[in-house]
């Protein structure tokens, strides 16, 4: 059985030696493509598994899905600790290593200003929840018929205030964001999460990630913690520091939320699922 180079990102030449047990897709070791002073991070994948065809029917399979994301985002969680990585699309791969060296110098202008602009930064992630209201005991049968002019106005009262609840909870999200910010190089509102699709419970407000110098990111993580009890009913969750997935350039801000999901179950951030055969 044939192999293909799947590249996990490109990086600057690091000194300090990766994990001697770390391994990516499939148990394989990663290794290094060095190409004009820029590093590929590499393993040997089966083409059954990752050509175009077969890759297309893999993303349908979540439990592959997910065992693909995981083993991809430990290299990436591994290079964080001695590089500034920046993160390749998760199914990127190439014949061999000439193709991955290709590809290094077709766009070698763009991901050296990238890990200019990335370097010594990290990325946070922070989810405001409206928690769902607990469900009220069915009232009792009224003595004497509701008329549908009670029942109407007890509909609309209950129209208005989860109205109100609502509001109160996008203007708590609109100020978090905005001190965060402060905080933050860069910033990326991502599409609320889909509860149904999630299984998290209650109503995604904010989606955002954060771009934060490292010596900054103590501060950060004290302003969301004074936040968690600010505003009842609502549950601030924050993720990271993770390599820095929504700024890499590489589009990794559309990704699938089901692939987004799959990679947060474990408390961690996927790329978006593509095949880059060359």
């Amino acid at each position: 059985m044939t192999g293909l180079r799947y590249v996990y990102a490109v990086c600057r030449l690091f000194d300090t030696p990766l994990q001697m047990q770390l391994t990516g897709i499939g148990g394989a070791p990663p290794a290094l493509v060095h190409h004009h002073g820029l590093v590929a991070v590499v393993s040997t994948v089966p083409e059954a598994d990752f050509r175009e065809e077969a890759l297309k029917a893999h993303l349908e399979d979540l439990d592959w899905l997910a065992a693909t994301a995981r083993a991809h985002q430990g290299v990436i969680d591994a290079l964080t600790t001695v590089t500034t990585p920046l993160p390749l699309r998760l199914g990127t791969v190439f014949r061999d290593d000439s193709g991955v060296r290709a590809m290094i110098e077709a766009r070698e202008a763009d991901f050296r200003r990238s890990l200019d602009r990335l370097a010594g930064r990290v990325e946070w992630g922070v989810k405001v929840y409206l928690e769902a209201e607990p469900e009220e005991p069915a009232p009792a049968a009224p003595a004497q018929p509701v008329s549908g002019r009670d029942y109407l106005r007890r509909r609309r009262e209950r129209t208005h205030a989860h109205e109100d609840q609502w509001q109160r909870a996008e203007a708590f999200a609109r100020s978090l964001h905005e001190r965060l910010s402060r905080y933050a190089e860069d910033c990326r509102l991502h599409a609320p999460q889909n509860a149904a699709l999630s299984h998290v419970p209650g109503r995604n407000v904010l989606n955002a990630a954060y771009l934060v110098p490292r010596r900054q990111c103590e501060e950060f993580v004290e302003m969301v913690d004074r936040t968690k009890d600010e505003a009842p009913g609502m549950r601030v969750e924050l993720t990271g520091p993770w390599a820095a997935y929504s700024f890499t350039g590489e589009d990794t801000a559309q990704e699938p939320q089901r692939t987004q999901e799959t990679r947060e179950s474990r408390g961690t951030k996927e790329t978006q699922a593509s095949g880059e055969a060359s």
